[in-house]
């Protein structure tokens, strides 16, 4: 089975009042999904396809996950929305949950990616880690402390 899947970024979902996944067909009959996604930065889109067990490859305009049984490419327009497309032993409701599965393995490659630029940034703002915590829903609480300046 072939399915294609229509990333929407959140922002662009909640203008357009998407909710977590439509399905239509094409015009030569095929599935065709419009999920919710936050996904922008194909290098944490790669990460995040690992994470999920993916095998990546990249090509000049294609990712391309393969998973036991399953292959998406992502492929993204000339407005930066990525389309998923996957074959293989696939329907559409599995579709639209790979989709959501790397999603939020993209939601923890961003909280990664960001906490590292905070630890690392930090210093030169005249701050000190102190704490560090992670919450039962995988937040993650920082302390920081101001070091001290002489006025």
């Amino acid at each position: 089975m072939s399915i294609s899947l229509i990333l929407l970024p959140l922002a662009v979902a909640t203008v357009t009042a998407a909710h977590t996944a439509r399905a239509d067909r094409d015009e030569r009959g095929r599935v065709v999904c419009q999920v919710q996604t936050r996904m922008r930065d194909e290098n944490l889109l790669a990460a995040a396809l690992r994470d999920t067990d993916a095998v990546v490859t990249a090509d000049a305009d294609v990712l391309t996950a393969d998973w036991s049984g399953v292959r998406a490419d992502f492929r993204r327009d000339a407005d930066g929305i990525w389309t998923a497309h996957l074959t293989g032993e696939v329907d559409d409701a599995r579709a639209v949950e790979i989709v959501q599965g790397v999603d939020a393995a993209y939601g923890r490659q961003v909280q990664r990616a960001v906490l590292e630029r905070l630890r690392a940034q930090a210093p030169a703002a005249g701050l000190r880690l102190e704490s560090e915590q992670v919450t039962e829903d995988t937040s993650v609480r920082l302390v920081f402390a101001v070091e001290g300046r002489s006025a």
